[in-house]
């Protein structure tokens, strides 16, 4: 056992928050004790490989507490694709498919991840009509957010990227006018597909539109100015 590996028994509270996902609500009891009797409650430390592209999926995982970095790698290069919060599944669709990940996955922070046997999951999946639904409706959130995320990429330029997500970040952390970022900046600009020279100049750019930027915190001090500099659409900001 590698000496950051916490093991923890599943308790009551916890099994109770996972019940309440969209992908378990309304599956039947006993196939919700099956595919969680034998679950693993795991925590870990920052900067954990969990799980690496071209492997197989021995696991759905669920994040419980704390955030993990999606990310990909192709000879020298590496690109983050996601950053999943509590409570979110990843990667569904390759434990679905029993085909490779295609995607590797690290701890951005002190995590607690919910590791559900994905030869229990397809086995659930082929046996409840509830769960084999919820379980499309996911993938099909999942399609239409990368396309989001692609639309993103492509039509936009740097600096509205980063404008558009303040301001989907502020309304995700109550939107008080104030988002603190939960990655490195680093980390944040490959997200939004640009080096962290590029980030800091469209910071400094984004002054200029009613934004203030002061180390992990952005400060929304003109919504008027950024949201006409960002021009949020549906089709593509949800």
């Amino acid at each position: 056992m590698k000496p950051w590996h916490y093991f923890f028994a599943m308790r009551a509270d916890d099994l109770a928050l996972i019940r309440k996902l969209p992908l378990f609500v309304e599956m039947a009891d006993t196939q919700f004790e099956h595919l969680t009797a034998a679950a693993l409650l795991q925590r870990f430390p920052p900067h954990v490989l969990l799980i690496k592209e071209g492997e197989m999926p021995d696991f759905l995982h669920i994040v419980v507490d704390g955030s993990v970095e999606l990310f990909a790698t192709h000879e020298e290069r590496e690109t983050t694709i996601d950053i999943i919060h509590p409570l979110a599944t990843f990667i569904l669709a390759a434990v679905i498919r029993d085909e490779v990940y295609l995607k590797s996955a690290r701890t951005l922070t002190d995590a607690r991840i919910l590791m559900l046997p994905a030869e229990r999951v397809r086995e659930v999946f082929g046996c409840d009509a509830a769960f084999a639904r919820a379980v499309v409706n996911e993938l099909a959130i999942r399609y239409r957010g990368m396309v989001r995320a692609l639309k993103n990429e492509k039509l936009r330029n740097t600096a509205v990227r980063l404008a558009n997500w303040i301001l989907m970040s502020d309304q995700r952390q109550g939107g008080a006018g104030k988002v603190t970022l939960m990655c490195d900046k680093r980390t944040l600009a490959s997200q939004l597909g640009m080096t962290p020279e590029n980030l800091s100049r469209n910071f400094s750019l984004l002054g200029k539109h009613g934004i203030r930027n002061h180390g992990r915190e952005i400060i929304i001090e003109d919504r008027t100015a950024l949201m006409a500099f960002a021009q949020p659409s549906l089709l593509i900001d949800g």
